[in-house]
């Protein structure tokens, strides 16, 4: 049995959860600080959620392709994204980063602002506020919608198998392999997949 998929799996939604939680506090706290347009932002920050992941993968492909302005530009410095496990990483980010970014958002906005006045009163500056006081208040939350986003990470197939493909050892995560297997016939090895990431996923959940 070739383990190498649930080692790359973990090793991806490890790597788009940390990418993740940056993104989607940060992102929360801008659209949270604007006074116009924060509908519109908002949307599209959530457009990932309600998206096919194949649709999400298609854009992707648009963007990181060999013929569009970034995919071009990242060739000529020698960096490829397509078919690699640092494909999967960006797909799964993308995915991933609107349950963070609205977890964290719910979570920011339960903040008692007198928490906020009181740092304010002590001469703390935005910044430190926002990472000392608004934060660990907002933990339990934020800690929710980081579990939450790697489970979704590492069950990510869709915008996966287009961006990064399904090369084994290398960009096969459990996901892609459990539909690679089952199409070819091999329920046993599919099913031991589907076994383990139900296994993963209850934990998570408990979580």
């Amino acid at each position: 049995m070739d383990f190498s998929p649930l080692w790359i799996s973990l090793k991806v939604a490890v790597c788009a959860t940390v990418f993740t939680f940056f993104l989607g506090l940060l992102s929360a706290r801008l659209v949270l600080s604007l006074r116009a347009g924060k509908a519109l932002i908002d949307g599209i920050f959530s457009l990932p959620m309600v998206l096919p992941p194949t649709v999400v993968g298609f854009f992707l492909l648009i963007i990181f392709g060999k013929n569009s302005l970034l995919g071009g530009l990242l060739l000529k410095m020698g960096i490829s994204v397509l078919f690699t496990w640092q494909g999967a990483v960006i797909a799964a980010v993308v995915v991933s980063f609107p349950i963070m970014y609205r977890a964290a958002r719910g979570a920011l906005e339960q903040v008692d602002v007198n928490l906020i006045y009181a740092g304010q009163t002590l001469g703390m500056s935005d910044r430190k506020i926002f990472w000392k006081v608004i934060v660990p208040a907002a933990g339990p939350g934020i800690a929710s919608g980081t579990v939450l986003a790697f489970a979704r990470a590492i069950g990510e197939y869709g915008a996966t198998s287009m961006l990064a493909g399904n090369i084994l050892g290398k960009t096969r995560t459990v996901s892609v392999a459990i539909a690679s297997e089952t199409a070819a016939g091999n329920y046993d090895v599919a099913g031991f997949w589907v076994v383990v990431i139900v296994v993963i996923s209850f934990v998570i959940v408990v979580l």
